[in-house]
């Protein structure tokens, strides 16, 4: 494996780690904190920068089954984190988080955590 793999293993793992934090003040809150829009930022970030590492370092093309269930993943998190924003905007902090974006929360977090098996799963196999 290259180094520049290696690092976007790395920061994949940070990606994980505080989008965990994030999704767990979440579920015990319900509410907008600011450490729910840290955590889920800087989840963001690293998932981002993890993709970027992970596209720079693979031999194989970026669009692969992995790599559209990984963008997707990507695009439901970056959804998400546009979400949490706007209510932070419009209501500020310690406002109750809508149904629905709740249940959205829950539905990214969850495909995040499958596409992120998944590329386990793949590099194990490899």
């Amino acid at each position: 494996m290259n180094y520049i793999l290696i690092a976007g293993t790395i920061i994949v793992n940070l990606a994980l780690l505080f989008y965990t934090i994030a999704f767990v003040i979440f579920y015990r809150m319900h509410k907008l904190s600011g450490k729910l829009l840290l955590f889920f930022s800087l989840g963001l970030v690293f998932d981002i920068a993890a993709t970027c590492f992970m596209i720079a370092g693979s031999t194989n093309s970026p669009f692969t089954i992995h790599g559209f269930v990984g963008y997707s993943a990507l695009l439901t998190m970056t959804i998400e984190v546009i979400l949490i924003w706007r209510l932070y905007i419009n209501y500020g902090l310690d406002v109750s988080l809508p149904t629905k974006v709740h249940r959205y929360t829950v539905f990214a977090y969850i495909w995040w955590i499958l596409a992120y098996i998944t590329g386990a799963l793949l590099a194990a196999l490899n």
